[in-house]
């Protein structure tokens, strides 16, 4: 077994979709990002990619190249997967967010990345904090974060 730790930052702008997990979260602001900015796909893809020693999520899709522009993180999880081949046992993942609350949206998600992965939705654990308006632009709602981490056999 192997596992794989990811985490992905991402400044919150209006007129973009705030995107976790593959769905949208009705939100007035979203990521501000070269893709669709899903900062908790991304922490999960750089968690399968460090599980098999393949790099990062900018090693495989780099924001210079117009290829990756504004799309979606679905395909680019996909990829990985098929990259890597990954037999995920389950994944725990925390989001960091001061609004809107995420606590109506954590099953959809969960449901959503169980879906794009092939497990059941008892393998995926998300969980959604606060900065409690600490730590810069975290805290003060200005940006979005998540860490991933994931076992592989």
């Amino acid at each position: 077994m192997r596992i794989g730790q990811g985490f992905d930052l991402h400044r919150l702008v209006q007129g973009r979709p705030l995107m976790l997990g593959g769905i949208e979260i009705a939100s007035d602001r979203g990521e501000e990002a070269h893709s669709d900015g899903d900062v908790l796909l991304h922490a999960l893809i750089d968690a399968i990619l460090g599980a098999y020693a393949k790099g990062d999520i900018g090693s495989h899709f780099p924001p210079s190249d117009m290829k990756w522009k504004d799309a979606d993180s679905k395909l680019l999880l996909k990829a990985v997967l098929e990259e890597t081949q990954a037999d995920i046992i389950n994944i725990d993942s925390t989001i960091v967010l001061e609004r809107p609350k995420l606590r109506p949206w954590i099953d959809p998600v969960r449901e959503s990345i169980a879906s794009l992965l092939g497990i059941d939705i008892d393998q995926v654990s998300v969980k959604a904090k606060t900065a409690e308006g600490c730590l810069g632009e975290l805290g003060q709602g200005d940006a979005i974060t998540a860490s991933v981490v994931v076992l592989v056999k």
